[in-house]
């Protein structure tokens, strides 16, 4: 099962798109009044674009307030204008947080091979606008839109080069994101903690930039870190946080509280972090619904 991160990289490489999953999803549960609980909506891709009202309203009933937006086969907002999709999700009771985006595109790996949906299927990937090329219009839909903040969800880190360009264009976009008032995080995956001729990526992204962090949870601690221990060395610094499980090989993801991520330490360490919201989310999971439903009631237990 593709993850995140492949499909970004073969999203920035290839065009087009057209999956689709079965829907169903009917559990109510209340959101923790410490915090609104929130979804990914990239947890939706095989589906969402099918039904998106129908599919947002499952959402909301499910008890999710805030809402993370991505990619879709759509286009745009999920076929709609900044202002239209904003409108719509605070007619479900929820609210429109933050917006992932493409930091610059991604080189097709040679030999490399389309990975399957869950049916099966190849997965055929929509085109997508990225930072380095598109900065301002994201931007300024973003600000349409009254989000608190874009996000780059992933940028080319193979080489040094890669990582000085990524830097560029994430300081570039902090400014224009100021300029047009809004906040500006990066979105992590696992290769971030993983040494390009003796470097970090991680390490330059927080020294060379001010951006603020969305802190993936399991892809930090899939990549040997403990997400407590970085936001200690860098107290505030990580607004948003993503939420998923692993399991014991840390190759596959799981509903929140299935797997083996404890997720109280890091949830007590939420002022360090400066958390303002998170988000569940899982990687193209084979049944969406059941997935955000069981991680929104295990995590609710854990936050009461």
């Amino acid at each position: 099962m593709p993850s995140r991160k492949d499909f970004l990289k073969l999203s920035a490489a290839l065009a087009f798109g057209g999956l689709v999953l079965p829907r169903n999803a009917k559990a109510l549960y209340p959101a923790p009044a410490m915090h609104p609980v929130g979804l990914q909506l990239f947890t939706l891709f095989n589906v969402i674009d099918d039904d998106v009202n129908g599919s947002l309203k499952k959402v909301a009933d499910i008890g999710y307030k805030e809402i993370e937006s991505a990619f879709s086969k759509k286009g745009g907002y999920y076929g709609l204008k900044p202002k239209d999709f904003a409108a719509l999700i605070n007619s479900l009771g929820m609210s429109w947080k933050s917006h992932h985006v493409l930091g610059a595109p991604f080189k097709m790996p040679p030999g490399a091979k389309m990975p399957t949906g869950a049916d099966g299927k190849p997965l055929v990937i929509p085109p997508m606008r990225n930072l380095r090329d598109n900065m301002q219009a994201l931007v300024d839909e973003a600000a349409e839109g009254g989000v608190e903040y874009l996000v780059c969800a992933n940028t080319p880190i193979n080489t040094l080069d890669d990582i000085k360009s990524s830097i560029e264009v994430l300081n570039k976009t902090d400014e224009a994101c100021k300029k047009a008032g809004i906040g500006f995080a990066y979105h992590n995956h696992d290769a971030e903690f993983k040494a390009v001729d003796g470097q970090i990526p991680y390490d330059l992204f927080l020294t060379q930039t001010k951006v603020k962090m969305e802190l993936d949870l399991a892809w930090a601690v899939k990549g040997g870190k403990n997400p407590v221990d970085i936001f200690k060395q860098n107290p505030g610094r990580f607004p948003l946080w993503h939420v998923k499980d692993l399991d014991a090989s840390r190759e596959n993801i799981l509903p929140v509280g299935e797997g083996t991520i404890d997720y109280k330490p890091i949830f007590d360490a939420a002022s360090i972090a400066g958390m303002q919201h998170f988000y569940i989310e899982h990687d193209m999971p084979k049944d969406p619904w059941a997935s955000m439903t069981t991680s929104f009631k295990n995590l609710t237990k854990m936050l009461e």
